[in-house]
């Protein structure tokens, strides 16, 4: 595969899909071959990370900081070869708008044989608590997520 790109999509590009996208560099490495980046199916540009998920997220031993919100735009699309989405309704969103990006759509809990739930939720404006739980959720999904993206190419 000579485009290796991953794109986490979530709702606003400020919670989970940039968890992801930082958690999924960091396990991965520079060297891995794979670019990722993180959208929102209603995002505006520019905003930066929740101060609650860069919390959870420094509590890894990640930095956040430097996150800025972008919209998920047809040129993104275009240029992924992976698009990992939070929610099933993240994936029926981009199947209408964007139908022909349907094979490339897989939902983040795929990857995690033991998900007991189907969505990550949207932690916005919950407690940091319930952002750590989005954060395991998420982390437990990235074994299985780097094998596929591994066997990909």
């Amino acid at each position: 595969m000579d485009n290796r790109h991953v794109v986490f999509v979530c709702t606003g590009n400020i919670c989970r899909s940039p968890i992801a996208e930082y958690m999924l560099r960091d396990h991965m490495g520079e060297d891995s071959g794979w670019t990722v980046s993180s959208a929102g199916v209603m995002s505006g540009m520019g905003a930066p990370a929740s101060v609650h998920a860069v919390q959870v997220m420094e509590e890894e031993g990640v930095d956040m900081h430097k996150h800025r919100s972008m919209p998920l735009s047809s040129d993104l699309i275009d240029l992924a070869s992976v698009l990992v989405v939070m929610t099933g309704g993240h994936a029926e969103q981009i199947e209408h708008l964007f139908p022909e990006a349907r094979e490339k759509v897989f939902l983040l809990t795929s990857f995690d044989e033991n998900a007991v739930n189907r969505d990550i939720a949207d932690p916005i404006g919950a407690t940091i608590d319930v952002y750590r739980t989005v954060r395991d959720d998420i982390l437990k999904a990235m074994p299985g997520l780097i094998a596929f993206l591994r066997e990909l190419g």
